[in-house]
């Protein structure tokens, strides 16, 4: 549903057992004008205006969100990056994850083209 809602959404996924081999495949699969944003408990909470906003602060610029495993991400990953995401404090699967981060980037769409989705 989403997908053909957000034209320019590309899921990759990167799976791999240890935390530092799954850190290098993730930097790998980068282009040099990607921006990264890991998803983490312990990133800034937005509201989803506030997210929009953000969003829109980068442009054209595009961003990679990544969304850890079970094991989660590795602290080097996490640490090379300007900006981490929380989606909550608490730890979620990394479906829900995945399920929430595009609904919010959707509704961040629709906040900035003045769209009638979000009511908050």
């Amino acid at each position: 549903m989403y997908q053909k809602r957000l034209p320019g959404l590309m899921i990759t996924e990167v799976r791999d057992a240890s935390l530092p081999r799954e850190a290098e495949a993730i930097l790998a699969a980068l282009n040099s004008n990607e921006v990264l944003v890991p998803l983490s408990e312990e990133g800034e909470a937005l509201t989803s205006v506030s997210f929009a906003n953000r969003l829109e602060k980068y442009g054209s610029q595009r961003l990679a969100f990544v969304i850890g495993g079970a094991d989660g991400l590795s602290a080097e990953l996490k640490n090379s990056t300007q900006w981490q995401l929380s989606l909550s404090a608490m730890t979620l699967p990394h479906e829900l994850a995945r399920l929430l981060l595009v609904e919010q980037l959707y509704r961040a769409q629709t906040i900035l083209q003045g769209g009638k989705y979000h009511r908050g």
